[in-house]
């Protein structure tokens, strides 16, 4: 098979979208922390839609501290070209993306090297997408966590930081001294208030650092909030293997995804950005109603299902979607328990519910419920807790959501329903797994609300919430996760 390095000599298939730009146009105007699957398929993609559209010098720097070194390698030696495959129910579309400029890597470069390229004078632009745990957050207090390993080093080398906090105050001090324009910070991460996120931390660096400095950065520095969507499983050797019999060149870069796609930016940029809408991005001046849709009604249900069906013997949400019962209950807890907690106005919540139900139901994308279960102690309190204390406040039904808590609390036990050994990845899996082991299923509800960093103090002190938490742990101990299901939804 050729290699992706050779593109440019090779006769691509007709169905193979490539850059019609002038990609030698290209400068780092963007500087990305965090080159992951989401971002290939998601704002790279749509960055080079704009490209293909006008032209201009829109060029993404792709940045990866201490991994990833052999992704920026190969990425590297294809002249940072790379695929991205939209797997529809209706057939493929493969698309080769050029919006990419230049890459580094900490182990391939250099620390140095790397905070530099944040004070080139061009750079309008720093993105992320580098999940809750990469900002460095309290999720108690929603500040800065200073206990944080990498905080701690920065605050004691602050011209060598390892956190991107950390790199983002140095890049911007370095930048205001030598009297350059700041830029724009721009978390793309799936997070509730991602601009505010972002612009805590960073604040909360610059503040242990220098109260002036963090005064600066308040005034000249933007943190726009973004929402963002589009369903990326990751990459496998089946699905790699797939995209270059599709495209006729081997490429170890390219992603698979869903043909949907959105982004709703705030506008609100220093520096100038791309024209994005062009490309379709929604650009708004509130994002958080649209934050709270997505989150609660895709990304609540989409653990609800990757909990319940993992337990269940489903490997992929597709599978989980062939089921009556999970079918049913992904859209009854959309309408009736998630979309009664948004402010969301003028969009048709059932319309979109819908749409979710056959994108979740797309067999193309191999969606693993395993993955989707990953970083489920960052993921609860948006996706799920959040609406449960609406309907606490207003003692509505939520008997659904407690099901998902249940099943979240079933899968980090560590056993699913069939009794099979569970691989749990999350970053509080050291505390979790001592509650498992010194708590009998009788006590694994409490045991596990201590967690006040997942649960809150309010919470665990509720008697009414511990309780359906309790009775919806009970149905899934006695009866197994299905069962569960179905008496929880009375069919």
């Amino acid at each position: 098979m050729t290699p992706m390095n050779t593109i440019a000599s090779v006769t691509l298939p007709h169905h193979v979208h490539a850059p019609r730009y002038d990609r030698q146009q290209l400068q780092s105007r963007i500087v990305h922390f965090g080159f992951g699957a989401f971002h290939r398929a998601h704002q790279a993609l749509l960055t080079d839609r704009v490209l293909n559209a006008q032209g201009g010098d829109w060029g993404i720097c792709e940045i990866s501290l201490f991994s990833g070194d052999q992704l920026m390698s190969q990425l590297r030696a294809q002249n940072h070209l790379y695929t991205v495959l939209e797997k529809g129910a209706d057939g493929n579309q493969a698309i080769i993306v050029g919006a990419v400029h230049e890459c580094l890597n900490a182990k391939l470069d250099s620390l140095a090297a790397i905070i530099e390229k944040f004070c080139e004078p061009q750079v309008a632009i720093v993105s992320l997408t580098i999940t809750e745990k990469g900002y460095c957050i309290d999720p108690a207090i929603g500040a800065l966590d200073t206990s944080n390993p990498r905080i701690i080093h920065d605050l004691q080398n602050p011209e060598e930081p390892h956190s991107a906090p950390g790199i983002l105050v140095e890049a911007l001090k370095r930048r205001r001294e030598r009297g350059l324009t700041p830029f724009t910070v721009l978390s793309c991460d799936n997070i509730p208030d991602n601009g505010h996120v972002v612009k805590n931390a960073v604040l909360g660096m610059a503040e242990k650092r220098s109260p002036e400095l963090a005064g600066w950065i308040k005034e000249h520095v933007s943190f726009p909030g973004t929402m963002v969507d589009r369903i990326v499983p990751a990459a496998t050797n089946e699905s790699l293997a797939e995209i270059s019999q599709h495209l006729g060149v081997n490429d170890p870069c390219a992603i698979s995804c869903e043909p949907f796609i959105q982004w709703v930016v705030e506008d609100n940029f220093v520096a100038g950005r791309p024209a994005w809408e062009v490309a379709g991005v929604q650009m708004v001046n509130d994002v958080l109603p649209w934050e709270e849709m997505k989150l609660r009604m895709l990304n609540g249900s989409h653990s609800f299902l990757a909990y319940l069906g993992y337990l269940s013997g489903f490997a992929h949400i597709s599978d989980c979607m062939q089921d009556r019962a999970f079918r049913h209950a992904a859209r009854t807890l959309m309408l009736d328990e998630q979309a009664p907690t948004l402010r969301i106005k003028d969009v048709d919540l059932t319309q979109y519910a819908d749409k979710l139900i056959a994108r979740f139901a797309n067999p193309a994308l191999k969606h693993k419920t395993w993955q989707i279960a990953m970083d489920g102690s960052q993921k609860l309190p948006q996706r799920m807790l959040a609406g449960i204390r609406i309907h606490l406040g207003r003692e509505t039904d939520w008997s659904l959501l407690a099901l998902g808590v249940a099943g979240w609390m079933r899968y980090v036990s560590g056993v699913d329903d069939a009794g099979n050994a569970i691989d749990v990845r999350d970053p509080l899996s050291d505390k979790i797994r001592e509650l498992v082991a010194v708590s009998s299923s009788e006590q694994r509800v409490t045991a596990l609300l201590s967690l006040r960093e997942i649960f809150g103090d309010d919470l665990p002190d509720n008697p009414h919430f511990v309780q359906a938490i309790e009775q919806a742990w009970q149905q899934i101990a006695q009866f197994g996760a299905h069962q569960a299901l179905l008496n929880t939804l009375k069919i």
